[in-house]
């Protein structure tokens, strides 16, 4: 499996720390507003690559964050708390917005079939990891306090701009929001570990420190919730790109000089989705959510799908035109595989076929996830000279790790088409002779079969399902 390194700018071929087993990290949500449909799709392409490696046999370990404390409207260190900003803006408390907003991001990504991470930790929950890694980096030489925060030295490090050629002179426009400056810094590139209650005096949630009464910078989160859980030697770490610098940037900064050795091997960014006016934030224009899409009659898994169709490494436009294309394109697939699970194929599946465009889909994700790709060898499939037991048999494997849910949707269509001419008293029966064999009581399910029977209908258990067809 080969993946394109933001840290080398090369696409290598992947191998993990320990044979086998895969440590990866996910930038997660801010949780001070509900995530827009940009933000997921980062969440959805990071969905697929664990997904995938699960597929080819990795135990994979993944643990993402909850940021609830200690993000401010810029990515530097400046602008007003975003959870803070939250809390007045709804007129709750800070704790009350990021249990309300945590949990309807993980109603979005159940939504599309974003699997949740195997650790998902609140950064409220280690402040106790957070001081002791700033006292460590300290002690070290890498952090100096001035004007009552701890800062991070960045001229003790042999190189800063891991990811890129910045400049110190470019650092106002390398932020997304611009730079204020910050009279105690002592240079212009280092960033805040620790605030103390001499900056926003309003923050409603401090701890005790060795440094005063305060709260974490953002950074400083990852890098200790990822260490936690993971060990100093992590595989992938994934997020949107919009985070690899600063961001990501300082995490490997205070990571190497607190561990003193290499943190992560494998960077993988996944890149802006933009409106036709540019880069979607929740500022700009219509905040586009799941909910919002829902309200207007999309399917979340169509959007899942839009995602797809794209590779994650480039911007994708959103627009509904776009987002209308995809679902007739959605439509159509989940019609077809309808038409493959009406045929109820009895003859079994093809294991020759089945390998042969298999190969297909796994040569397509082993090359750096190219979803784009993965949905041709879904279309492969239903273009393929086997039968419909094996078309199914392919889709169904691969939605392990696409997970847009055509087959599923495809057997409840062939569901209600098989039933539609049914009469409402065979189905009543029908019903009743369900419940007697999930009771066990087959001599009443027998009975009502034969009911059935007599008034000129055939039931029967497929793997799809029960089907009721009407005696020649």
């Amino acid at each position: 499996m080969k993946l394109y390194n933001s840290l080398t700018h090369t696409v290598e071929e992947f191998v993990p720390n320990e044979p086998g087993k895969v440590s990866m990290y996910t930038c997660g949500p801010t949780v001070y507003h509900f995530a827009h449909i940009g933000n997921l799709r980062s969440y959805i392409m990071e969905d697929v690559l664990e997904k995938y490696m699960r597929y080819v046999g990795y135990d994979v370990k993944r643990v993402m964050n909850i940021t609830d404390v200690g993000h401010l409207t810029s990515d530097g260190d400046t602008g007003d708390d975003k959870m803070l900003k939250g809390a007045k803006r709804e007129k709750k408390t800070v704790m009350e917005i990021a249990q309300f907003y945590t949990d309807a991001f993980f109603a979005d990504c159940a939504k599309l079939n974003i699997k949740t991470p195997d650790v998902v930790q609140p950064a409220t929950g280690c402040i106790d990891d957070f001081i002791k890694v700033i006292t460590s980096l300290i002690e070290k030489g890498y952090a100096y306090e001035a004007g009552g925060n701890i800062y991070f030295d960045t001229s003790k490090l042999s190189q800063y701009y891991v990811f890129g050629d910045f400049r110190e002179e470019d650092l106002a426009v390398g932020v997304r929001e611009g730079v204020e400056a910050d009279s105690n810094k002592k240079n212009k590139a280092d960033f805040v570990l620790w605030f103390t209650k001499s900056k926003f005096d309003d923050q409603e949630l401090k701890w005790d420190s060795p440094w005063g009464v305060g709260y974490p910078g953002w950074h400083i989160e990852c890098s200790c919730i990822s260490m936690k859980n993971l060990g100093e030697y992590l595989d992938i770490h994934c997020g949107g790109i919009d985070n690899q610098f600063p961001h990501h940037t300082n995490e490997i900064a205070q990571s190497e000089a607190y561990i003193g050795h290499k943190w992560c091997n494998y960077w993988f960014h996944v890149h802006h989705l933009n409106t036709t006016g540019g880069k979607m934030s929740k500022s700009k224009g219509e905040f586009l959510t799941v909910s919002l899409l829902e309200s207007k009659g999309y399917d979340p898994l169509v959007y899942r799908f839009f995602c797809l169709q794209s590779h994650y490494r480039k911007s994708l436009v959103f627009s509904y035109e776009n987002l209308d294309n995809a679902k007739v394109a959605y439509d159509k697939l989940v019609a077809r595989c309808a038409q493959l699970v009406s045929a109820n194929d009895t003859a079994g599946v093809n294991a020759d076929d089945f390998a042969k465009l298999k190969a297909l889909f796994t040569n397509a994700m082993d090359d750096d996830v190219n979803t784009s790709n993965g949905i041709t060898a879904v279309y492969d499939v239903l273009k393929a000279d086997t039968n419909p037991a094996t078309k199914l048999a392919l889709l169904e494997d691969f939605d392990k790790v696409l997970s847009i849910g055509i087959v599923e949707k495809a057997k409840k269509l062939a569901s209600e088409d098989n039933q539609s001419d049914v009469p409402a008293d065979i189905l009543e029966l029908a019903q009743k002779r369900a419940e007697a064999r999930k009771a066990k009581n087959f001599a009443l399910a027998d009975e009502l079969r034969e009911q059935i029977s007599q008034m000129g209908y055939a039931i029967e258990e497929t793997r799809q399902g029960t089907k009721i067809t009407k005696k020649v």
